[in-house]
C-alpha cells in the first residue's frame, strides 16, 4: 500500500476524544453544505488538521463565511450550522 506524503498530521484527536482524519473531510469542491460537513471542516481547522487557507481554497469559501461557521459552532453548537436555523441564532447588529 502506498501512502501519499503530506505535510502536517494525518489525524488529530478532538476535545471529546474522537479522531478526525483527512479521510473524514468532505470532498474538495463540495457545493451542498449540511451542518455536519461544516462542523467537520471547522474542527479540522481548529485542531490543526488543515490550515484555514487550505480549507478556504479547497472548498471555495470566503473568510467571512468560514468565520460565521466558527462563531455559530462555538456559540450554539452544530445545530446552529443548519441553514434553516440561521435566523434563530443570528445576533442582531448593534450600531
Amino acid at each position: 500500500m502506498y501512502l501519499k506524503k503530506t505535510s502536517g498530521p494525518r489525524s488529530v484527536t478532538t476535545a471529546n476524544g474522537s479522531i478526525l482524519s483527512l479521510a473524514d473531510l468532505p470532498p474538495a469542491g463540495t457545493v451542498r453544505w449540511v451542518a455536519s460537513r461544516k462542523a467537520t471542516v471547522v474542527r479540522a481547522v481548529l485542531y490543526g488538521l488543515i490550515s484555514q487557507n487550505k480549507a478556504l481554497d479547497l472548498y471555495n469559501l470566503s473568510v467571512d463565511e468560514f468565520q460565521s461557521w466558527v462563531q455559530a459552532l462555538h456559540d450554539h453548537g452544530e445545530t446552529a450550522l443548519k441553514t434553516t436555523q440561521s435566523q434563530k441564532y443570528r445576533q442582531p447588529k448593534v450600531y
